[in-house]
């Protein structure tokens, strides 16, 4: 790995899906403010979905962790999340959408799926590889956009929020156990890349 640690080797060798997130379409609607208001009403719904299945993976792997700090660790990581989702029923209410009622789209599905049985049926190295890019990913379009919160931005809480020092600090700890329960192997990095390309068609299927 060069010397690199297993996180920063996995996001060094998924940087093409990276940048591709970065200049999508979506990605740049939200840094200039010009994203449709319907598409972005799509993605609060389908993110609020993903929200409640990575809190159910973090749960799984949890529930299979023989490490007490690693346990302690996942656990943090649920609270986490279930905050955010706190974010996303604000937000929901606010765009009027239903999050009880929500039906994921074939991306989003493929995503949850994944995980969830990645979580419930392969080791918590791979859970975690599957569950670390997405926090990292974000952490990192939040700090590249985050010139672009301006106060007229209809976007700016989204940016705020993942440009975050909280954020990217939830993103290093993760990184952090990613390190400790994973060793570089096929399986592990078969994870990482297959999420990081979901996050990639999660952002698509949200234009519609």
């Amino acid at each position: 790995m060069g010397g690199l640690r297993l996180d920063e080797a996995l996001w060094a060798a998924n940087q093409d899906l990276a940048r591709a997130c970065l200049e999508h379409r979506f990605v740049r609607g939200l840094a200039d403010g010009s994203l449709a208001a319907e598409a972005f009403r799509r993605y609060v719904a389908q993110d609020a979905f993903f929200l409640r299945a990575f809190v159910k993976a973090y749960a799984a792997a949890l529930a299979r962790a023989d490490d007490r700090e690693v346990a302690a660790e996942l656990d943090a990581f649920i609270g986490g999340a279930l905050e955010e989702l706190k974010l996303h029923r604000a937000c929901a209410a606010e765009l009027d959408i239903d999050l009880e009622r929500v039906a994921p789209g074939p991306a989003c599905r493929a995503y949850t799926d994944f995980l969830l049985r990645v979580a419930w049926h392969a080791a918590l190295s791979e859970t975690v590889a599957a569950m670390a890019p997405c926090m990292r990913l974000y952490a990192w379009l939040g700090a590249r956009l985050a010139g672009s919160a301006r106060p007229e931005n209809p976007y700016r809480r989204w940016i705020e929020t993942y440009s975050s020092a909280q954020f990217q600090q939830l993103a290093d700890r993760m990184g952090a156990l990613l390190n400790r329960v994973a060793g570089d192997i096929a399986e592990v990095r078969d994870c990482y890349r297959y999420a990081m390309q979901c996050e990639l068609d999660f952002f698509s299927e949200a234009l519609g």
